[in-house]
């Protein structure tokens, strides 16, 4: 009976996008795929295998939106909630690569204060 089955719900960032994105857009997009990606990097962390392709997947999505943004604070704001994911999912050696990307001196130091290991 196809009536009752379940049909499951399209993750944020396997979504198509439509255009090219603003930066303002690009970044409130990489905010969305990082805070529904949270249960899935906890997941990753836990070595779930499900878990951990979805993780994959939104982190590697949403590198490729911030590659695209041009606005250099926007970019390293973007760049951090990435950074976040990839701590909460154990993904150190991405958070390392990521973290010097970054430019700007206020949001590196408040990454360093939130994750002294990435440091190490």
């Amino acid at each position: 009976m196809k009536w009752f089955a379940r049909q499951n719900a399209a993750d944020i960032w396997d979504e198509t996008i439509e255009g090219p994105l603003g930066d303002i857009e690009a970044a409130a997009r990489i905010r969305a795929i990082c805070e529904a990606a949270a249960l899935s990097a906890a997941g990753s962390a836990r070595n779930d295998k499900r878990e951990s392709g979805r993780y994959e997947r939104a982190a590697k999505v949403a590198m490729e939106i911030a590659m695209k943004i041009s606005d250099g604070l926007m970019r390293d704001d973007a760049v951090h909630r990435i950074v976040d994911l990839c701590m909460m999912a154990n993904d150190l050696k991405t958070a390392q690569i990521l973290f010097r990307a970054i430019h700007a001196s206020w949001i590196r130091e408040t990454i360093q204060r939130d994750h002294p290991t990435l440091l190490q």
